[in-house]
């Protein structure tokens, strides 16, 4: 059993309405009958200790807390939870506190229940994983959630449960999905994939586009791949400010899962454009996170930056649509010297494997999706909301998808029921809500009514 906690947001939405809210929490979190175990840490605003437990990812309409609990053992999380419960205390627990929503805005002057003593990736595995989990192993092993073999969950009444297949399968159809608007997670299991001689080493290429070739990048993916990639090969595409030329530029990343005399084969398409700058490489398939985008792409785990993300699904790819979307980055730069920090990814990961594991099987709706693409606008003001705005509708209009179809991580808040959850899922998912969570304390991320439609 791997033992981690998430990044699930939960939330009390009863209002608590004593006077002297942090005076009050101090009271109740610092009372002896507690009895926190030793490894527990209780923090208040003005310290180190509650800075380190709500620091977050992203600043932008984030969640305000009066204090903060990081709990040693799994015990002192169900405690944290039946304490706020029965005092009426708005909570959020989080681990990495990467995740981004503007729906997390709601929750003023809360408790903050933090989860990082066990989890230091960025983002959580289990975070990521109830959202789906995608990433680029879809192809070959589909998405997290297909993984997720058991959890144990602190429910609404504070209830610590085991949730599988065989234990409250409903709700564990659910969390694959929608996980956030149920419990918290303190430990999970997965189905692990063994390393073999054979799968071990990665090719990692890194490449650089300039402006100028943007389309005929764009035009030769399409071209090439009918929009899907093979299962072994996987890519991402950030368009960002180039300091330089002074316009966009095209930061390509490529993996194939194999040596890199069947990945020249694979990416001749794209490597017979002859990018101005490429770097091959093979290592071992542990080290791929540090080393993808020339080895800067842990740098995107530096908090308490200020964002404003968008996202959108997409089940076919144009390369019309992401022209244009360079051309509006182009004069956004040119136009926005403080807004050059923005930028926006394309996510290109196969889905092979996804689509073999039956739709019906969990919450998540998205599988027929060829790639995810999240627009990231840093320091915004108005010009650049509007921005961001209008790129999600450019490419939700030729998404291949009937309207705007969003990986629920990636929500910027929003979205309507539909477009994060899907239609089809949304009543059983309504009625699970009201099931297990009828006082909505898990409502602030992205959250589930208790009535549909």
């Amino acid at each position: 059993m791997l033992k981690r906690l998430p990044r699930v947001a939960t939330a009390l939405l009863l209002p608590w309405l004593t006077l002297g809210v942090s005076q009050s929490l101090k009271v109740l979190l610092n009372d002896p009958s507690n009895n926190w175990v030793s490894t527990t840490t209780i923090s208040f605003p003005r310290s180190q200790a509650f800075f380190d437990a709500t620091l977050r990812w992203d600043k932008y309409a984030q969640p305000t807390f009066s204090a903060a609990i990081s709990p040693g053992v799994e015990v002192d999380v169900i405690k944290s939870v039946k304490l706020a419960t029965s005092h009426n205390i708005p909570f959020l627990a989080t681990g990495g506190r990467h995740g981004y929503t503007t729906t997390l805005a709601t929750l003023t002057n809360g408790l903050a229940i933090d989860l990082k003593t066990v989890t230091s990736q960025c983002p959580g595995q289990v975070g990521s994983t109830l959202g789906a989990g995608v990433g680029r192993d879809e192809g070959r092993y589909g998405l997290a959630i297909d993984a997720l073999l058991s959890v144990r969950l602190v429910t609404a009444d504070a209830r610590l449960i085991e949730v599988s297949a065989t234990s409250h399968p409903d709700l564990f159809w659910a969390i694959r999905g929608a996980g956030a608007n149920f419990g918290i997670i303190t430990y999970a299991t997965y189905r692990l994939h063994r390393i073999t001689k054979s799968n071990r080493k990665v090719t990692n290429v890194d490449m650089i586009f300039p402006a100028n070739m943007s389309s005929l990048y764009f035009d030769t993916i399409i071209a090439s791949y009918n929009g899907s990639l093979p299962p072994l090969l996987a890519a991402e595409t950030i368009i960002s400010y180039d300091v330089t030329s002074n316009a966009p530029q095209l930061l390509a990343n490529w993996v194939y899962y194999g040596p890199e005399s069947e990945a020249r084969k694979v990416l001749a398409p794209i490597l017979g454009l002859n990018p101005p700058v490429v770097n091959i490489s093979v290592i071992p398939w542990n080290q791929l996170l540090d080393t993808v985008f020339f080895g800067s792409d842990s740098s995107n785990c530096v908090g308490n930056r200020t964002a404003s993300l968008y996202g959108v699904n997409m089940r076919v790819m144009t390369a019309s649509t992401y022209q244009h979307v360079v051309e509006k980055m182009g004069q956004f730069y040119a136009d926005n010297v403080n807004g050059r920090g923005s930028i926006l990814t394309l996510e290109m990961f196969p889905n092979k494997a996804t689509l073999a594991i039956p739709d019906s099987s969990t919450a998540y709706p998205w599988r027929e999706t060829v790639a995810a693409v999240l627009i990231i606008m840093i320091d915004p003001d108005e010009s650049a909301l509007q921005l961001g705005l209008e790129l999600r509708n450019d490419l939700a209009a030729t998404s291949g998808f009937p309207g705007l179809a969003v990986y629920v991580s990636y929500s910027h808040g929003d979205e309507t029921l539909e477009q994060r959850y899907g239609s089809a899922k949304l009543p059983k998912l309504v009625a699970l809500k009201k099931k297990w969570d009828p006082k909505n304390m898990f409502g602030f991320s992205n959250p589930l009514p208790t009535s549909y439609p």
